[in-house]
Parts: C-alpha cells; sequence; structure tokens
C-alpha cells in the first residue's frame, strides 16, 4: 500500500512537470477564454487588457485593431483608438485595407457578447490566409466599462461642427510651427507641452462639457497625452480624434491658418448656473475677441435705445418665439437683459426650440449708459 501510495505522487509530479509551455499570446488571452464561449465564436480570443497594449498612440507596428460594426450608426461616434473599420457586411469589399503581411495580428471586436460581427469576420480573415487572429468577445461596451479612452472618426467631427454642437475641439500640437499653418476650422489651440499652463484658459468650466483632442494623426502621441491630463482634471466627457488633421485637410481641405485662428479667442467660462457666462469671461471676450461672439439685447426697443453693448442687436424676448430662426448659428450667442430674468428665459427658449445653437446669458445686473459705458455687477 505505501509502494503505491508513492508511485501515485511520483506519478502526479511527473504530470506537473511535463505540462506543455503555452504560446505567449495565448497566455495574454487567458483572461478571455474565462469567458463561456458561444456557438459560433472565433476559438482565439483576447481582452481589454490584451487590446489596450495596440490601441496607443503612436500607432504600433504588426498589429491593426479592426472595428466590425457599421460606420456611421457605431464607428464614426465611438470606436478604440487606432482600429479601423472594416463593417463585416463589407468584409469583402474593404478586405483590402487589411495589412498586406499575413503575419500581422489582426484584432477584431464589435459590440459585445450577443455580438457575432467579429467573430464572423475573423473566419473571414482566416479564409484569406491570415495567420495570428483575435476577436475581442466584449467588445466596445467593455472598453469603455473599463475606462479606456474612447475615439470618433474626422467624419464624425465634421458632422457635429456642421450641425453647431457644443463641442470644444482641441488641437494639441505646436501653434506656431502647426496649428497657425493650418487646423480644424473652430479648434482651440492647447500644446500638449502647456497645457498645465493654459489649461484653464482655454478649456470650458464644465467639467462634463465634451473634450476632443486631435493632433498630427496616428503617429503623433500629443492628443493622447492631452486628453489623459483632462481626464485627471476631472472632464468626464473626453475622446480624441486619431487620424488628426492630416486626415482633414485630405478629406475636407486645408483648414484656417493663424491669421484667423481661434486660438486667441477666450475660452466661454460657464457659471454656475447652467447656461450661464461669468462677467469676468464675457467682459474678457467682449474686449479682446467681440468678433468671435454674438450679442443678443432682449430687451424692449425703448429699453435699448437708452443704451447696450456695441454690435449688440435687439430682439425683445416677447418677440423671440416667432423670430427664432433669426438667430445666427455660426458663433455662441450671448442673451443679455438688465438683471438676467429675460435673458435667461431666452436660453431656456432657444434649448427647446433650437438646442444645437451655443448659447449663455449672464446672470447680473447691467446697467447702460448712452455712450456705451456700462456696469455690471455679478449675482452671488
Amino acid at each position: 500500500m505505501k509502494s503505491a501510495r508513492i508511485f501515485a505522487a511520483a506519478s502526479l509530479l511527473a504530470a506537473l512537470f511535463t505540462v506543455p509551455l503555452v504560446n505567449c499570446s495565448h497566455a495574454l488571452a487567458a483572461d478571455a477564454e474565462t469567458v463561456q464561449a458561444k456557438e459560433g465564436w472565433y476559438g482565439k480570443r483576447v481582452d481589454d487588457a490584451f487590446v489596450a497594449r495596440y490601441a496607443i498612440l503612436p500607432k504600433p507596428d504588426g498589429v491593426q485593431i479592426v472595428d466590425s460594426r457599421p460606420t456611421t450608426r457605431k464607428f464614426d461616434p465611438g470606436h478604440i483608438p487606432t482600429a479601423i473599420n472594416i463593417p463585416d457586411s463589407q468584409f469583402d469589399k474593404f478586405a483590402d485595407q487589411l495589412p498586406q503581411d499575413k503575419n500581422t495580428l489582426l484584432i477584431f471586436y464589435c459590440e459585445g457578447y450577443e455580438c457575432m460581427l467579429s467573430h464572423n469576420s475573423a473566419f473571414k480573415a482566416e479564409k484569406l490566409g491570415y495567420t495570428n487572429i483575435r476577436v475581442y468577445a466584449e467588445g466596445y461596451p467593455d472598453w469603455i466599462k473599463k475606462g479606456h479612452m474612447g475615439a470618433v472618426s474626422i467624419p464624425f467631427v465634421k458632422k457635429l461642427l456642421d450641425e453647431k454642437a457644443a463641442i470644444t475641439l482641441i488641437d494639441s500640437r505646436p501653434k506656431e510651427r502647426k496649428y497657425d499653418k493650418g487646423h480644424i476650422p473652430g479648434a482651440v489651440s492647447l500644446p500638449d507641452s502647456q497645457f498645465d499652463k493654459l489649461a484653464a484658459e482655454r478649456l470650458p468650466a464644465d467639467k462634463n462639457s465634451a473634450l476632443y483632442f486631435y493632433c498630427e494623426g496616428l503617429t503623433c502621441k500629443l492628443s493622447s497625452d492631452s486628453a489623459e491630463k483632462a481626464v485627471k482634471l476631472g472632464y468626464t466627457n473626453v475622446k480624441v480624434v486619431p487620424e488628426g488633421y492630416p486626415l482633414w485637410a485630405k478629406l475636407y481641405g486645408p483648414g484656417p491658418t493663424g491669421e484667423n485662428a481661434v486660438s486667441a479667442t477666450p475660452a466661454i467660462q460657464q457659471g454656475k448656473e447652467t447656461g450661464t457666462i461669468t462677467v469676468a469671461s464675457f467682459e474678457k471676450i467682449f474686449k479682446e475677441a467681440p468678433e468671435s461672439i454674438h450679442i443678443i439685447d432682449v430687451r424692449e426697443p425703448q429699453e435699448f435705445a437708452g443704451g447696450t453693448f456695441k454690435g449688440a442687436r435687439n430682439i425683445p424676448i416677447n418677440t423671440l418665439e416667432k423670430r427664432i430662426d433669426e438667430l445666427p448659428a455660426d458663433k455662441p450667442i450671448i442673451f443679455v437683459c438688465g438683471a438676467g430674468g429675460r435673458s435667461g428665459e431666452a436660453v431656456d427658449m432657444v434649448k427647446l426650440y433650437k438646442p444645437a445653437l451655443k448659447t449663455y446669458f449672464m446672470d447680473a445686473d447691467i446697467k447702460w449708459s448712452k455712450d456705451g459705458s456700462y456696469t455690471i455687477v455679478e449675482k452671488k
């Protein structure tokens, strides 16, 4: 009996020491293999930690992340940085976007556990001769849930700009050497090297504001570095635009240069109440860059005639709803009145009927003289 026990123990030890070494890439994917595989899934899978090794700027060589979801509805408004988009439904049409080297690591993903698009595309790539394929089965929802940075496409940025959406687009490149020679229209210059110095001035006060950072394309890491710094400052809606200015220029032509740049335009600082602009912020803009905003005075005509801000336009509050289509959409609108009541109502009305417009008001007591002078006392 004793010899039998000794033999069993020896056999167990031998078995332990003769376990074959696993492939390194399989080891990295071990966590993903603990997920219960579904019928039809691709056999080799990875988790978010594995993908994060390659979803960085500058884009690493020898790997390509592929988003298998629909372009406009899914990829454009949010995807893993450095990923290209080959919708599974159009795989055969766009397969030429895959790397020529069939040994390149391909990582496919889509919309999570219930989504089969990435698995389907992985099998198709395998049939084309690719030999190093993985699927991130948890996909983009898991990527965001795990706290990783999301990315948006250049066409999506163009769409937001055309819609006058309330976003802040930040150019992280050097100002004189890059930004002044051409940038995406409406972008604020905030070089990554000066982020700590200029962030308070150039970024909006509202930490929920949508921030989109870009630089010089997939070989440039300035935008992702700045985006991470913004997150550390407490901003909660931050994304990168990995393809940056080079793709913008290719798709839509060169952007404005330093001669008509907005980098010198002070950023609008929102007050404590939603929809307000601080008095200090307004006065800085009114003094240094009055052409960057529209001022709409919503008082009665006789009040307006008694004095207002230079360049202001009069649309009384009781006529605003009928004249809502007269409001300009190319620049932020600052509504003003004598005490903040009517101008605040104007902001609420525009948010109801034309929410895409950028509108603000001052919660302050304002008095004007006919000569254009004024006094403002911000309410506490």
